[in-house]
């Protein structure tokens, strides 16, 4: 029995669910033959669909279509599922051609381009951190010469302290006269004494300030140092001179965990950088209040020498005072004790000879003479009232003068204790003025050959480097 071929759109093909599972097939070969011959002229192309007859396709759309409500709710089970796959199909777009024969090479010269930019920018970052960490060090050079500057004040100020108080010391133990009541160098003593107390408490915070920010100097630089020896352990291809490092930035670099500038490292720089810019702000505080702790501590210095200068001026005018009274006073006592002298000789004189046998005839009261003028009753001579008088004078002139003479003798005493007392007073105030100055010329000597020395080293250095 011979076979006849039947028209294509004239009759159906099984049933609806067939002809789907057959449209289904078809448009999923279309898909695969456009995926795998995306390099094929465009004559290669025609969608296999083409021949279809037009009622097939209809009915295999109405039944899709049908189909595709009743199974509405298993296509929302697997809507995730569906969404990941045409999200991978989409991101895969259409397959490239077969790759060339180059392609290791390709890949070799694309990795070792991808290496060799990478060592470059690390290190550019490793240049920067090493860069920053010479900054550091040289930012802890010169804040231990601050730190020494400080330590050289601090100890200028205890000898002061120590000088203070043995000059308070030694006041105290001046004579008692002159020890009485407290003057003005006493005054400015205790002035002193607060003066040099307040700066030594200053210096001294600053001092641990000064520690403080040379151990946060310290972590600084080794915690760069560890971050440039990190970076550095991919350099070792790289010639350590090379120019790619010297003056290069990371401001135009990302900050990625895995990028050759980390966020570890930008953390340390910046951390640095603000530890620099406070040891420098720290060097001019510590500057300003040193050239102030001088000048304080050298106007208290002249002050209380000043002092002690006119007080050793003044004592000096009341010896010379007391040196002349005291001589005019030994002169009075010796007029008058040559006076009391002649009082007791013409005393002696009036009152005559102590025996009766050694009075002369002519003076005696009885003589003849007299005896013939005093027969009458009423004749009386006034030599002997007038010798009684003239003794008693002679005696109350003799007491006053011997009063006058003891008084004398006190105040020229009084005279000799106070010139004695004021001699010692001075010599004390001159040997404290001269201890003072002793040690202002050591201080002045010490700072003079520290700047000699700073002096010669920077010679020293500059030599060095024009050598």
């Amino acid at each position: 029995m011979q076979l006849q071929s039947v028209p294509v759109g004239s009759g159906s093909f099984g049933p609806p669910s067939w002809r789907e599972r057959t449209v289904q097939s078809i448009r999923r070969a279309e898909h695969l033959v456009r995926q795998t011959g995306a390099g094929l002229p465009a004559a290669y192309r025609r969608p296999l669909s083409a021949g279809l007859p037009q009622r097939f396709m209809q009915e295999a759309s109405t039944d899709k279509i049908r189909a595709e409500k009743c199974a509405e709710s298993r296509d929302s089970i697997c809507s995730k599922k569906q969404t990941r796959a045409r999200t991978a199909a989409g991101t895969k777009g259409s397959p490239a051609m077969f790759p060339p024969p180059g392609l290791r090479e390709r890949c070799t010269a694309a990795s070792s381009a991808m290496a060799s930019r990478y060592m470059r920018e690390v290190r550019e970052v490793e240049a920067q951190l090493q860069r920053q960490a010479g900054r550091v060090t040289e930012e802890v050079t010169k804040l231990q010469g601050e730190r020494g500057h400080l330590e050289r004040a601090l100890r200028g100020l205890r000898t002061d302290l120590a000088v203070n108080r043995r000059s308070r010391e030694a006041r105290s133990k001046r004579p008692a006269p002159v020890n009485t009541e407290k003057d003005g160098a006493d005054s400015l003593l205790l002035w002193e004494k607060k003066e040099l107390a307040e700066l030594k408490l200053d210096l001294e915070e600053e001092l641990g300030n000064t520690r403080t920010q040379l151990q946060a100097l310290g972590e600084s630089s080794r915690r760069l140092l560890a971050c440039a020896s990190e970076r550095a352990q991919v350099l070792e291809l790289l010639p350590r001179s090379g120019s790619a490092g010297l003056h290069g930035s990371t401001d135009h670099m990302q900050t990625l965990p895995n990028s050759p500038f980390t966020p570890k490292c930008k953390q340390v720089l910046e951390s640095s950088s603000l530890a620099v810019q406070q040891s420098q702000l720290l060097r001019q505080r510590i500057r300003q209040k040193l050239s102030s702790a001088t000048s304080r501590q050298n106007a208290a210095h002249l002050s209380v020498n000043d002092s002690l200068l006119q007080k050793v001026a003044e004592a000096d005018r009341v010896q010379q005072s007391l040196a002349l009274t005291c001589a005019a006073t030994r002169q009075a006592v010796s007029r008058k004790q040559r006076e009391i002298k002649s009082i007791i000789y013409s005393r002696g004189r009036v009152q005559g000879p102590e025996y009766n046998s050694d009075t002369l005839t002519r003076e005696k009261l009885n003589r003849p003479l007299v005896q013939v003028y005093q027969r009458h009753a009423a004749m009386r001579l006034p030599e002997a009232a007038h010798i009684a008088q003239g003794s008693a004078a002679l005696t109350r002139c003799l007491t006053s003068c011997e009063g006058e003479l003891a008084a004398l003798q006190g105040a020229c005493l009084q005279l000799l204790g106070d010139l004695h007392s004021q001699r010692a007073a001075a010599q004390v105030d001159q040997t404290i003025l001269h201890m003072r100055r002793q040690q202002a010329d050591r201080r002045a000597m010490s700072i003079f050959s520290s700047r000699g020395r700073a002096e010669s080293k920077a010679l020293t250095i500059g030599g060095a480097t024009r050598e």
